[in-house]
This record gives structure tokens, C-alpha cells and sequence, in this order.
């Protein structure tokens, strides 16, 4: 079976997206004591509100996350393997990234923490370095119940992402008219499973006909009353400030959002087809695929690195935040933070596959399998990578020892989860699919 090429688009597009959100947004200044602070853009100027609908393309990665994995896990079951080895594969392949980032970046933390580094300074590198760590625990979770997922899809199809769909609006709003925030925490998974759900569909064509301008008009509609309504702000990235987000949790604007975005995608489908049909295409998305977890896990790097060299310094121009020359100066900002995230990505993208591909040399597919060490180890990882989302890797300025240790400790479990030495006799090693993480 070929790969949809519009799949590939999708999610390195999705990717691209968010590191250049992400940097846009980004603003710094030399504070009058010597340090940096990080002005928020979107609270400060609230007109830039509107531009986070079109960076806010974390759907789409959902919605091809699906499209790939119900083809992964269809051909894998197909040739006999079970949903612990295909289930710990793709955990691996997220997890030892991670690892290889949050190693160094703990490692500074502990170092700069016993030099007496100043405790506000630390709090907010290790903020910026783990603030794109939400993604990992859901993606993580949302991938570990793709076998569970994926047969309700086969047996009950639309139904599935519909019951998603109803449980979040009922999560979303009794979150918010009984004050239950630890509740909201769930539509973390029920949201970001609606586009997960959606990508099976739409690789069994289960949506096809006028369902695609269905969900367009309907989710755009219901995300265009909610905010004129309330009281879901129109940002759908976080603001401080505003007494109601749309990410954190996910709202029911957000779900809105999530289902106009798919929509609008299945839409466009065909056409990006016809463009990625040419070798072009393929020599086009192919790169970015091929990297997407570096570039997403390191691209506040060069941010960090900027800061220290120009800013802290004192170096660099700093007009209003907002004005017409601060816009201006986005530009150089923008190819200065690429020229040196592609040069990290050189140093880096060697050694996140020297470690997959050693760890599936020695524990090799077709081994024997520990669920009883995966399933946990899953679990741990979770909890540890939502607490970095949360908190940062230097929460108050100081080291984290649990989330860290926790972090280890659930890596080291999926990593253990298969043994060594050779596939059973008698069956194949499944091969390699070259999905994201």
C-alpha cells in the first residue's frame, strides 16, 4: 500500500506551523536588572488574537496521526503482531527523543541551579524548554489506545468520534458550570481523540460525499457562536488573563475548532493530492517528515540561544512590542531562529537515530514482549511529561527530582519491554514504518 503523500503534507506542515507560532509569538526585552523577561504578545496586543486560528493546526496532526496509524496497526495485526509490540514500538520511538532532549536540558538545570543561577531566570528557561512538552503525554496516551480505538472504529465507525465528540461538550460544561477544573483535564484525551477518530475514518472513507462540508460549516458555526456567545475567548492558545482557556483543557470551542479544521482539510484533500503527485512533492514533505520530532522537540533552543547572545547583552534592538518595527523585525528573526534550528537539527537527528536503531538491533521486532513493563512504563512516562508540560523543567528555579526520576524510570520500563536477541522463530520481523512518533 502506497503512502498518502497528502498525510505526510499534513503533518509536516502541522509541525512547521507550530515552531513558527511558537517563534512569532515569542518576544523578548532586556530587563532594567540585567536579566531578560518575555513579554506576552497575545495579552499585550490583543489583536493578535486572531492570527491563532491559523497557527492552531494541532488537528491536523491528530487527523493524520489517525489516517497513518489505523493503516499501521491494520497491517501489523494483519501479519501477526500483537497490540504490546506495535503499541511499545511507537512508544519508543517518541520516548528516546525525549529522553536525548530532556537529558541536557535537566543536566543544565541541576549545573545552573548549583552555581546560584537567579531562580526567576531558571524558571523561565525551564518553562520555554518543556512548553511544547503537552503534546507528548496525549499523543503518547491517545497512540497507546489505538488498538482499543481503532476496533471500536471497525465496528461502529462515525458513532465513535460522535460519542467522543458529546462526552467533551458534557465534560467541557460541567467543568465550568459545577467549577470541576480537575474534570476538564479529560478532554486533554477526548478532544484530540475526536481527530484521531476522524483520521480512521477518512482512511476507510468514511467520510466522504458532503460530510467533509459538513464538519467545515458545522464545526466553523459552532466555533463562531461560541466566542460571540461565550465564554470562550477567541485565542486558542493560552492568555494569561483570560478566565476561560480554550487549550487547557481543550474546550468545546476547541472541539469546534477541531472539526471545522478537519473538515476543511478533507475539503482540500484532492488538490494537495494533484500538487504532491510529482517526485517534487515527495522531495518536498519527505525532509520535514523525516525530522518533525527534532525540529518540534528543539525548536525553543535557538530562541534561548538568541536570548543569550543578543539580548542578554543588551545587543539587540528592542522596539515596542507590537509596533509596526517590531513586526519588521520578524523577519530576520524568523531566518536567524531557522538557519540555527536546522543546524541543531544536523547535530542532533544523527544521534535520535543512533539510538533507535541500536535499541531495535539489540531488542529487535518480533522479540519477546513484557506488556506488564510496557503498560506502566507508559504510564509513568505520562504523568512525567504532563508535569514538565505543566511546570517546566526548573519549576520555582529549582531541579525537579520526581518528574525527572519519574521520566527515567518510565522510559526505562518501555525500553525493557521487549526482549533481546532474535525475532521467534517462525515469524518475520515486522517491517519498519516510517510514522511519526
Amino acid at each position: 500500500m502506497t503512502r498518502d503523500r497528502c498525510v505526510d503534507f499534513l503533518r509536516a506542515w502541522a509541525i512547521v506551523s507550530v515552531v513558527a507560532g511558537h517563534w512569532l509569538i515569542t518576544a523578548l526585552r532586556h530587563g532594567s536588572d540585567g536579566g531578560i523577561t518575555a513579554p506576552e504578545l497575545l495579552a499585550d496586543v490583543p489583536w493578535t488574537r486572531w492570527l491563532t486560528p491559523l497557527f492552531q493546526i494541532m488537528p491536523l496532526f491528530f487527523l493524520a496521526g489517525g489516517h497513518a496509524a489505523g493503516g499501521s496497526w491494520d497491517r501489523a495485526r494483519a501479519g501477526g503482531a500483537t497490540a504490546t509490540g506495535w503499541v511499545g514500538r511507537r512508544a519508543v520511538r517518541l520516548l528516546l527523543p525525549t529522553a536525548a532532549y530532556s537529558a541536557p536540558a535537566l543536566l543544565a538545570v541541576a549545573v545552573s541551579a548549583a552555581l546560584g543561577v537567579d531562580s526567576d531566570t531558571l524558571a523561565l528557561v525551564g518553562w520555554a524548554m518543556a512548553m511544547q512538552f503537552w503534546f507528548l503525554p496525549v499523543y503518547l496516551l491517545v497512540s497507546a489506545l489505538t488498538p482499543v480505538l481503532y476496533g471500536a472504529h471497525a465496528r461502529w465507525g462515525l458513532a465513535v468520534p460522535a460519542t467522543l465528540g458529546a462526552l467533551a461538550v458534557a465534560v467541557g460544561t460541567l467543568s465550568l458550570t459545577a467549577d470541576l477544573p480537575r474534570l476538564g483535564l479529560l478532554n486533554h484525551l477526548l478532544v484530540w481523540a475526536v481527530a484521531y477518530q476522524l483520521g480512521f475514518c477518512w482512511r476507510d472513507g468514511g467520510l466522504d460525499g458532503h460530510r467533509p462540508l459538513a464538519l467545515a460549516l458545522g464545526g466553523g458555526a459552532a466555533f463562531a457562536a461560541l466566542v460571540a456567545l461565550g465564554p470562550f475567548p477567541l485565542s486558542l492558545i493560552l492568555v494569561t488573563g483570560e478566565p476561560v482557556s480554550n487549550t487547557d483543557p481543550p474546550s468545546v470551542a476547541m472541539l469546534a475548532w477541531v472539526l471545522a479544521q478537519c473538515g476543511l482539510c478533507l475539503l482540500a484533500a484532492p488538490g494537495l493530492r494533484r500538487l504532491l503527485a510529482p517526485d517534487g512533492g515527495r522531495r518536498l514533505v519527505g525532509p520535514v517528515g523525516g525530522v518533525s520530532m527534532t525540529l518540534y522537540l528543539w525548536h525553543m533552543l535557538p530562541v534561548l540561544v538568541v536570548a543569550a547572545a543578543l539580548y542578554l547583552p543588551g545587543l539587540a534592538p528592542e522596539p515596542a512590542v507590537g509596533s509596526a518595527a517590531w513586526w519588521a523585525l520578524r523577519v530576520p528573526w524568523l531566518l536567524l531562529l531557522a538557519v540555527l534550528l536546522a543546524a541543531v537539527t544536523a547535530v542532533v537527528r544523527p544521534v535520535e537515530g543512533a539510538l533507535v536503531g541500536r535499541y531495535e538491533q539489540a531488542r529487535p521486532d518480533g522479540a519477546r514482549c513484557r506488556p506488564w513493563l510496557l503498560w506502566p512504563g507508559l504510564a509513568v512516562s505520562a504523568v512525567a511529561l504532563t508535569r514538565f508540560a505543566a511546570h517546566g523543567f526548573a519549576e520555582d528555579g529549582r531541579f525537579p527530582a520526581l518528574p525527572a526520576l519519574g521520566l527515567a524510570a518510565g522510559t526505562a520500563l518501555v525500553l525493557l519491554h521487549r526482549g533481546r536477541g532474535a525475532p521467534p522463530a517462525g515469524r518475520p520481523a515486522p517491517s519498519a514504518l516510517e510514522e511519526a512518533a
